[in-house]
C-alpha cells in the first residue's frame, strides 16, 4: 500500500511539471493547475454541462465538507446547495433515494487521504457511499481532489462514468475543476502514466472546449492589460466617491475577453456602515432593466421572424387602435424617436384634487389615514381588491394598471421629432411581448435567458427568493411611499405594476447581469447554446438614426456620436460599436466586444435621497471606465 500511493503521489508531481514553470505567483499557480487537472471520463459528453434550465445540481462532500473555493466556484455558474451526506451506511438507501427525487446531478468532492497530510482513509461506510452513487442511475460528477490514492481503497470508483481529479499539491485545484465542469475552462490535461488497478493509461485524459461561459482567472492571468494599474485607478476612484458620499458603497466586476479579472466590492450599505458590500449582493438595477428583461426577449421574436420592428404598435398591443400612437413603429419606439413623452408621474393621479402635500411630514406615519388619496385606489392592508403591494401599509387596487396604460394611451405626442428618452415604450414592451408569445412575461424571461444562463438572482421583487440582508437599499421615499425601499422597487410606476415592468424592477448581481451582458458581447451565444439568433443582437445593437443625431441603438445606449467630456457616460476610447445603459439607482454597465471589455459599476446612490447627484458631478463611471482602457494601453 505504501509503494502504491508514492507512486501516485510521484505520478502526479511528474504531471506538474507539464505545468509553466515559475512561479509562486497566483497567475502561474492557476495555470499551472490547468494543466494538471485531468477529465478522466466524460460519458455522454455531460461535460461541460449545457442546458442548466433543465439541471437541477447539488454537492456534496466525502471524506470532508465540500471545499470552499470548489462551492464558491460552482456558485458562480448556477445554485448548488450543499448535501448532508447520510449519517451511516444504513441510511443510504433512503438518503439516495431523497436526492434523486430532488435533484437530477450530484457533484461530488472526494477529499483524497493523502491530499492534506492529515487526512485519513474514508470510513468504511463512506466507500460504501461511493459505490451507491457509482452505480447509482442518478448522474454524479465525481472530482477527486487529491492524487488518486483513493482508488486503492474504493476502486469501483474507477468506473464511475464522470470523474476528474485535481491534485492536491495545486492550490487552484479546486476552483479550475469547477470551471471545467461548466466550460469556463476547458480540460486539457493527461495522465504521464497508467494508473494501477485502474482502467487508466498513461496519455489518456478527455479534452473539453474552454470558453463557453464566463471563466473566473486570478490576477495576472490574461494578457494585454495592466491589472495592477486597473485595481489601483478603479479603487481610487470608488473611495473618492465613497468619501465624497456620493455613496455609501459600490462594487465593480470587470470582464476581459471572457476572464473575470476583477470584482471588488468597497464601502457599506448605508452610511451607518454596518454591514458591508458583498460581492454577492442584489441591487435594483433601475433602468439597467431595459437592456436586461424584455429587450432579449424582444430580440429572440425578432430574429426568429416573430416580432416585426417596422410594424406599427396597433399590430402588437390592440388596445392602442385608437390612440396617437397607434402607426409608431417599435424600431422608432426602442430607439427613442418616437415622439413619446419621457415619462408619467402615475402616482400622482392618486392624489385627491388639489392635494398637493396631503400627508404628515416625517417618519412616524401609522398608515393610510396619514395620505389623502382618491377613493379605491390604496387600502391600508391588502384584500381580494387591492392586491397590489407598494409598502406594508399600502395596498393599490388590482384594476389600477389599467389606468396606467390608459394613461400611457392618452398622453400627448412631443411636438417636435427626433431623440427623447422614454420610459413610455418600455413599460409597454411586457405586454407586447406576452401578445407575442402568449405566455406570462416572467415565465417568458426566465425560461428562455435567466435559466439558461444560470442568473438565478435576476428578477423581480427580490424578497420573495433572498433574504432582505442580500439586498442593498434605496431611497428613503418621502414623497409618496413614506418609507425607506429596501427590496421593493425604487421606481414609483413600477412599485404600481406589481414591481413589474420593462423600464425598472429587475434585481441582480454584477456576476448574473455578466452573463446576459456576456451572451450579447457572443452575439446571443452563452454556454455552448444560441440564445438568441446573432443578426438579431448585431440589429438591436447598432445605431437606429445616426443621422438625425440620435446615438441609440434599439433599447441599447451607445456612445456619443461627437464625444464631449463631462458629458459621456462612457470612455472616450470605447469602440463605436460599444453599448450598454445606466440606472437611476446609480448602476451602470457597458460590453465593448470590439475589445472584449465588459464593465458593471453597481452602487446605491439614491441612499439616502435621489436629490445626491455627486456620482454624475465626480463622472465616477467614466473615470472607471477610462481606467480600463488605459490599463490596456489605449
Amino acid at each position: 500500500m505504501r509503494f502504491l500511493l508514492s507512486f501516485f503521489a510521484l505520478l502526479f508531481c511528474l504531471l506538474s511539471l507539464q505545468a509553466q514553470p515559475g512561479g509562486g505567483n497566483e497567475a502561474a499557480r492557476f495555470k499551472q493547475a490547468e494543466q494538471s487537472v485531468t477529465l478522466l471520463r466524460n460519458e455522454g459528453g455531460l461535460i461541460p454541462l449545457k442546458r442548466l434550465d433543465t439541471l437541477r445540481i447539488a454537492c456534496l462532500g466525502v471524506g470532508a465538507p465540500v471545499s470552499a473555493p470548489f462551492l464558491s466556484t460552482l456558485e458562480k455558474y448556477m445554485p448548488a446547495p450543499e448535501l448532508q451526506a447520510p449519517a451511516g451506511e444504513g441510511g443510504i438507501p433512503s438518503w439516495l433515494e431523497q436526492q434523486q427525487a430532488a435533484y437530477n446531478l450530484l457533484i461530488v468532492e472526494i477529499r483524497d487521504f493523502t491530499s492534506g497530510g492529515e487526512s485519513l482513509p474514508p470510513a468504511f461506510w463512506q466507500g460504501a457511499l461511493i459505490r451507491a452513487l457509482v452505480e447509482a442511475k442518478m448522474k454524479t460528477i465525481f472530482v477527486i481532489h487529491g492524487d488518486g490514492s483513493i482508488f486503492q481503497v474504493t476502486p469501483q470508483l474507477a468506473q464511475a462514468q464522470l470523474l476528474l481529479i485535481a491534485p492536491g499539491q495545486f492550490s487552484f485545484s479546486p476552483q479550475v475543476a469547477a470551471q471545467v465542469i461548466f466550460g469556463g475552462l476547458g480540460a486539457k490535461a493527461q495522465l504521464m502514466g497508467a494508473m494501477p488497478n485502474t482502467p487508466f493509461q498513461k496519455g489518456q485524459g478527455v479534452a473539453t472546449p474552454g470558453g463557453l461561459r464566463l471563466s473566473y482567472p486570478p490576477a495576472g492571468y490574461v494578457e494585454g492589460i495592466d491589472e495592477a494599474l486597473m485595481a489601483d485607478s478603479i479603487q481610487a476612484i470608488v473611495e473618492e466617491g465613497i468619501r465624497a458620499h456620493a455613496y455609501p458603497g459600490a462594487q465593480v466586476l470587470v470582464a476581459k475577453d471572457g476572464k473575470v479579472i476583477y470584482h471588488q466590492a468597497f464601502g457599506f450599505h448605508t452610511y451607518d456602515s454596518l454591514q458591508a458590500v458583498s460581492t454577492e449582493d442584489i441591487y435594483d438595477f433601475a433602468s439597467v432593466t431595459k437592456i436586461s428583461s424584455g429587450l432579449p426577449a424582444a430580440m429572440k421574436l425578432y430574429g426568429e421572424g416573430q416580432l416585426n420592428l417596422d410594424a406599427p404598435l396597433k399590430k402588437y398591443l390592440p388596445e392602442m387602435r385608437f390612440s396617437n400612437k397607434r402607426k409608431i413603429p417599435l424600431r422608432a419606439m426602442l430607439a427613442h424617436n418616437a415622439r413619446l413623452r419621457p415619462w408619467i408621474p402615475f402616482w400622482r393621479a392618486t392624489l385627491e384634487y388639489n392635494a398637493n402635500y396631503p400627508w404628515k411630514k416625517g417618519w412616524d406615519n401609522e398608515g393610510i389615514n396619514d395620505f389623502n388619496f382618491k377613493n379605491r385606489t390604496f387600502r391600508a392592508d391588502s384584500s381580494a381588491d387591492y392586491t397590489i403591494r407598494v409598502t406594508d401599509k399600502l395596498w393599490l387596487h388590482e384594476k389600477y394598471p389599467k389606468k396606467i396604460f390608459k394613461s400611457i394611451r392618452k398622453s400627448p405626442l412631443n411636438e417636435e421629432p427626433g431623440y427623447v428618452y422614454s420610459d413610455l415604450t418600455f413599460i409597454m414592451l411586457p405586454r407586447v411581448l406576452e401578445h407575442i408569445t402568449g405566455q406570462d412575461f416572467q415565465s417568458y424571461i426566465r425560461q428562455h435567458f435567466y435559466a439558461p444562463l444560470g442568473a438565478a438572482t435576476l428578477g423581480y421583487n427580490p424578497l420573495r427568493r433572498f433574504p432582505i440582508t442580500r439586498i442593498v437599499p434605496t431611497e428613503r421615499d418621502t414623497f409618496f411611499r413614506m418609507a425607506q425601499l429596501h427590496g421593493t422597487v425604487h421606481d414609483e410606476g413600477a412599485s404600481m405594476l406589481y414591481g413589474v415592468s420593462g423600464h425598472a424592477g429587475l434585481f441582480g448581481s454584477a456576476n448574473d447581469l455578466a452573463k446576459l451582458m456576456e451572451m450579447y458581447m457572443n452575439y446571443g451565444s452563452y454556454g455552448g447554446e444560441q440564445l438568441i439568433p446573432e443578426a438579431a443582437v448585431r440589429e438591436f445593437t447598432r445605431c437606429q438614426y445616426c443621422e438625425e443625431g440620435n446615438r441609440r441603438a434599439l433599447g441599447f445606449d451607445r456612445p456619443l456620436i461627437e464625444f464631449e467630456a463631462g458629458k459621456s457616460m462612457v470612455a472616450q476610447a470605447a469602440s463605436p460599436s460599444s453599448f450598454g445603459h445606466s440606472g437611476y439607482t446609480g448602476t451602470f454597465t457597458w460590453a465593448d466586444p470590439e475589445n472584449g471589455l465588459l464593465l458593471i459599476f453597481f452602487s446605491n446612490r439614491v441612499y439616502p435621497t435621489r436629490d445626491n447627484n455627486l456620482l454624475s458631478e465626480l463622472n465616477i463611471r467614466p473615470r472607471i471606465h477610462a481606467a480600463l482602457y488605459q490599463a490596456m494601453g489605449k
